[in-house]
């Protein structure tokens, strides 16, 4: 994608119209404001494009999801926000997002409004802490590339495995923590085909370079 293509990218997903010159000098600002960031113009577009394909599918799934939850993107780390009805809703939210090109990470702080099981909760909290303790002082294991999420001791792990043999590990250090009934996989391999790997084309790269 070319560096003017990324510009007007910009300006509709920040929802401005392309008509008037004073509206064009706003998003000039704003495109120059995104290109001076680290991940620059290219990477804060990949972003937002991340982010308006998690709410549409949240949308598609559940109208509560896309309502109660929401998003920001940050170099294809997603950071999940919220309070949600039920835990389910929790799970979709996080495996929903996992599931869009581009994205490296989710963070899930969706809370859940209902805790009239006060006793479940709290060790559901307590399976998901451990298992994550488990897969970071694992280093064969990139635990950076995991969500964990725990329902009635029902496990759900999303995420992007490096290969086959990682993933192993993962399930069994999960199977392996005390209260857990069943472990369900939503996790995807690094070199799986539907994953459609995005690179991010630099702000400042020429868009024909001399030969």
């Amino acid at each position: 994608m070319t560096n003017l293509m990324r510009f007007f990218s910009l300006v509709l997903l920040l929802g401005m119209p392309l008509g008037g010159c004073g509206v064009l000098i706003g998003a000039g600002a704003a495109a120059g404001t995104a290109s001076m960031e680290e991940r620059g113009l290219g990477g804060a577009i990949d972003d937002k494009l991340i982010q308006a394909k998690i709410n549409s599918n949240w949308l598609d799934a559940s109208s509560n999801i896309f309502i109660d939850v929401s998003s920001q993107v940050h170099e294809g780390r997603v950071l999940l926000t919220g309070n949600v009805a039920k835990p389910e809703d929790r799970v979709e939210a996080v495996k929903i997002a996992w599931q869009v090109d581009g994205v490296r990470e989710v963070i899930n702080h969706v809370e859940i409004s209902d805790r009239s099981g006060l006793t479940d909760y709290a060790r559901d909290a307590w399976i998901t802490t451990k298992l994550t303790v488990k897969l970071t002082v694992d280093s064969e294991v990139k635990a950076i590339n995991y969500s964990i999420d725990t329902v009635n001791g029902h496990v759900f792990i999303m995420g992007i495995a490096q290969d086959r043999v990682e993933l192993d590990r993962v399930l069994v250090h999960a199977r392996d923590v005390g209260y857990v009934r069943r472990v369900t996989s939503h996790v995807r391999m690094k070199d799986d085909p539907a994953r459609r790997l995005q690179v991010n084309v630099p702000a400042t790269a020429p868009t024909n370079p001399a030969k």
